[in-house]
């Protein structure tokens, strides 16, 4: 077993190398065994799919990065607008983590299907995140009354993209720091009652 997952982890470990060494160029499974000293038959015994390498490879770097500790205090929360709070500091904060994978994802996704399912299960997971806020938010009659939980986690989803992320940290030069205030103070001012947000 522990031979297995090794085997498993050097699969995840060169697929991880080559998708952010030259952003997927070298991402067929060939490639991939090669890099990981493999037959291409032992990296299929462990991964039917390209698909699925990459959709394991983002969970991987999840558990190594201990997001469900990074997650910890939202869920933890006692109210909504401290849910709120919590899941921006966590999610922008992995951000910078998960971006090298990210970005390789992301250029691939319109002519590669197996990365465009690969980034839309981190999106899906990213958005339950957000859908958990917003109703946090709505649970505790703190949601802005002209916004319906649906619309409000769009948003709020929108608002947290990667491409946002980079537009703001990349091309703008923001902090880090200003980049998680900012998204803070916007979340709350717009998406929180009057009440709540002053």
């Amino acid at each position: 077993m522990a031979a297995t997952a090794d085997t498993r982890t050097r699969i995840l470990n060169a697929c991880h190398t080559l998708l952010v060494s030259d952003t997927g160029a070298s991402t067929r499974m060939s490639d991939i065994a090669k890099a990981a000293g493999l037959s291409r038959q032992a990296v299929y015994l462990h991964f039917k799919t390209r698909a699925e390498l990459l959709i394991a490879l983002t969970r991987h770097i999840d558990e190594v990065e201990d997001v469900a500790g990074r997650l910890a205090p939202s869920r933890a929360a006692t109210s909504g607008l401290e849910r709120l709070g919590a899941y921006i500091e966590a999610w922008g904060g992995y951000i910078p983590i998960i971006y090298p994978v990210a970005r390789a994802l992301m250029a691939m996704a319109p002519s590669d299907e197996a990365a465009d399912l690969a980034w839309s299960d981190r999106m899906t997971a990213m958005r339950q995140g957000c859908d958990a806020a917003i109703h946090a938010l709505a649970a505790d009659g703190d949601l802005r009354p002209e916004l319906d939980a649906q619309t409000a986690a769009d948003l709020l989803w929108a608002l947290l993209s990667v491409r946002n992320w980079e537009a703001l940290i990349q091309s703008c030069g923001w902090s880090q720091t200003q980049y998680l205030h900012h998204m803070k103070a916007l979340t709350r001012n717009y998406l929180c009652s009057k009440e709540t947000a002053s």
